[in-house]
């Protein structure tokens, strides 16, 4: 098995890039009152704060600050990525199975970087913002109040 570098720290602030298997997929915009579900059933049962969203039709940029004596953010993410194919499934948006087993929606792996101080808050956040704008003009993209 492969072990990554993570950088865990217990109430750390994180800036997140979580993709779609299927870069020409919309399934995040198209369908994001289901994504909203499954990011406030998660909240509700593993707590943590998100401080700022970008959601683009095939990923999604986020802030996401942990409790302080918290920092699985991984199981956090495997929550909501389960949650959102199965209200997606329940909603009948056709799906694929993969050839591994599941369903292949959503990449194995996201990017994470920790967020040390103000000027690092800014920088991954200012870039994510200008993508989804220049992103506007080419595709839909979406807020998503939480």
């Amino acid at each position: 098995m492969v072990h990554y570098r993570r950088s865990r720290v217990p109430g750390g602030t994180y800036f997140f890039t979580v993709t779609l298997r299927d870069r020409k997929s919309a399934l995040l915009t198209d369908n994001i009152g289901l994504l909203r579900a499954a990011f406030r059933q998660v909240r509700r049962r593993r707590p943590h704060r998100l401080d700022a969203a970008v959601i683009l039709p095939d990923h999604l940029h986020m802030v996401m600050a942990l409790p302080d004596c918290d920092y699985d953010y991984s199981g956090r993410w495997r929550a909501i990525k389960s949650l959102f194919v199965r209200y997606l499934r329940r909603a009948g948006v056709p799906i694929s199975p993969a050839a591994g087993g599941g369903y292949g929606v959503w990449q194995a792996r996201f990017w994470e970087h920790l967020i040390r101080d103000e000027n690092d808050w800014r920088r991954p956040l200012f870039g994510a913002q200008f993508r989804a704008r220049v992103g506007q003009r080419q595709q839909k993209s979406c807020r998503l109040p939480l």
